[in-house]
């Protein structure tokens, strides 16, 4: 099952954006644009940001994919 997290190698503030773009199978920099657009539109893009960043897991180290929480690799 494919899951949102914040992307650590491709952010430009907390990898949000990154991460939505993954997600959602499109390139970064066009989500980042429609999060402009809400800005300036007034649509609430920076609370749909602040939210997103504070409820959105971090992308997980390799190292915390391959081990699960009793130490047996997957």
């Amino acid at each position: 099952m494919k899951r949102l997290y914040r992307k650590r190698n491709e952010k430009i503030l907390a990898g949000v954006c990154a991460g939505l773009g993954d997600y959602f199978g499109v390139d970064p920099t066009i989500v980042r644009i429609i999060f402009l657009i809400l800005v300036f539109a007034g649509l609430g893009g920076v609370l749909v940001y602040i939210i997103l960043w504070i409820i959105t897991p971090e992308e997980p180290l390799i190292s915390e994919e391959t081990i699960d929480v009793q130490g047996k690799e997957k």
